[in-house]
């Protein structure tokens, strides 16, 4: 066998992996930051949804998404795992239905499963936001719908060869196609299940619901920090020793920028340096760098992280103030900066790493490349949206979206799993204490 092939296939291999590994850190994350009675609920979907991603995309997504086919969507190829056996010629003769993969000369498997994370990483994101009221069932029926058929079919127009990119729009390796997807469907559950109880008051000003545990939460964020080394220089799908360097390299320069003006901005906004805000800070930054990670300059990608840090603490305050009730601040993170980090391919890329040997507007390109960028944020919005509403108010008239509010009270965890994540931690009731509080019989007299 051909080295090459070789080396590329375990590469690709090894850096699904590590996105698949992301998905402890999105579990981490989303249970640090919600309270400590909807732990196991979290916890269950972010387990239970990377299953679902798997039936859903082999059902039916990578054949949408991948398959020749129309602009809109593949029509080949739609049942690839079904009855394949995987041997040369049977594997030869699938090739042939996903010629928009063809770049690639990893085996097919290689590449679904490399595609599977991805899918599994846009379902994942809407767990957070809609979490501590949401019907477990019901999460796990729109997790369904999202990697069958919505993530698909926006992605055949991105990297399925449609019409996106047959427009000139670029995304490496997901800002819009997995982290604004999953942002936008996110938005729209949220919309449809409306806010905490107790988030917000009577006057509309919101209440702080701390997280149980910011120690897992900054787990989780390192967890998702180590799986963005696959997730953006695995987009490469060879093992090419220059550009996963260069991407190694400006993903994590966008981090560590991102962190530090997440930390400077929570203290110039709210006075301390939250460390929610660092959390999130270091998400926004590596969002934003997913689609320009292999068309900027280093230099850049500490600029792009910088700008992230600061824009995903605004966000965080601004949906609050918009009665967004978004628990772990997802859309600020995912939708927000994947939009940004989406546009910044068209301001910060040069063409030396560009496939179309175009230069970003502040390289000289002008706006043509930012056009085709903001075509596909507004293409993608409008489709991921739409669909994802349609979805959550079908769901919601069959079966229900939000769970009682005695059950949201009580916790989730006992309500829709039975257990608890904390079962030796008991919650008591404190008596005001008073003056006569201890006196449980009359003083003593002298006799």
């Amino acid at each position: 066998m051909d080295p090459k092939v070789v080396a590329d296939t375990l590469w690709v291999l090894i850096t699904a992996m590590l996105v698949f590994f992301m998905n402890l850190g999105f579990a981490c994350v989303e249970s640090g930051f919600c309270r400590s009675k909807n732990a196991v609920n979290i916890l269950s979907k972010n387990f239970v949804v990377f299953a679902i991603s798997t039936i859903g995309f082999w059902w039916l997504g990578f054949g949408l998404m991948f398959g020749n086919g129309s602009p809109f969507w593949g029509s080949e190829g739609l049942w690839i795992l079904g009855g394949a056996d995987n041997s040369p010629a049977t594997a030869d003769a699938y090739q042939g239905a996903y010629g928009s993969l063809n770049w690639t000369g990893v085996p097919l498997l290689a590449k679904f499963f490399f595609q599977l994370v991805f899918c599994g990483t846009a379902a994942t994101i809407v767990s957070g936001a809609v979490a501590e009221r949401i019907k477990y069932f019901s999460f796990i029926v729109f997790s369904l719908l999202i990697t069958a058929v919505i993530y698909p079919v926006v992605g055949h127009w991105i990297w399925g060869g449609g019409w996106l990119a047959s427009k000139g729009f670029l995304d490496f390796a997901g800002s819009t196609q997995v982290h604004s997807i999953g942002g936008w469907a996110a938005l729209a559950g949220i919309l449809v299940l409306g806010p905490r109880i107790g988030k917000y008051n009577k006057d509309g000003t919101p209440n702080a619901i701390p997280g149980h545990n910011l120690s897992l939460g900054l787990i989780g964020c390192f967890v998702l920090w180590l799986g963005w080394f696959g997730f953006n220089p695995g987009s490469t799908m060879a093992a090419d020793v220059e550009a996963i360097s260069r991407i190694c390299v400006t993903t994590n320069t966008a981090a560590a920028f991102a962190i530090a003006t997440a930390t400077i901005t929570s203290v110039l906004l709210l006075g301390k340096p939250d460390l929610g805000m660092t959390i999130n800070g270091c998400l926004a930054g590596l969002v934003a760098i997913t689609a320009p990670c292999a068309f900027v300059s280093v230099q850049s990608s500490a600029i792009i992280g910088a700008l992230a840090g600061v824009i995903v603490v605004f966000s965080v305050i601004m949906f609050d103030k918009l009665h967004v009730d978004d628990p772990v601040g997802a859309l600020s993170v995912h939708l927000v900066n994947g939009v940004f980090g989406t546009l910044c391919v068209g301001l910060f890329a040069e063409s030396q790493w560009m496939p179309n040997k175009a230069n970003g507007l502040f390289f000289g390109g002008g706006v043509t490349q930012l056009g085709a960028q903001a075509l596909g944020v507004v293409s993608a919005a409008a489709a991921v949206f739409t669909l994802s509403l349609v979805a959550w108010l079908a769901i919601k008239a069959i079966m229900g979206v939000r769970v009682s509010v005695q059950e949201e009270i009580q916790g989730l965890d006992i309500g829709e799993h039975g257990n608890s994540a904390y079962p030796d931690f008991v919650v008591r009731k404190t008596l005001p204490v008073s003056a006569g509080a201890f006196a449980a019989s009359p003083a003593p007299t002298k006799g």
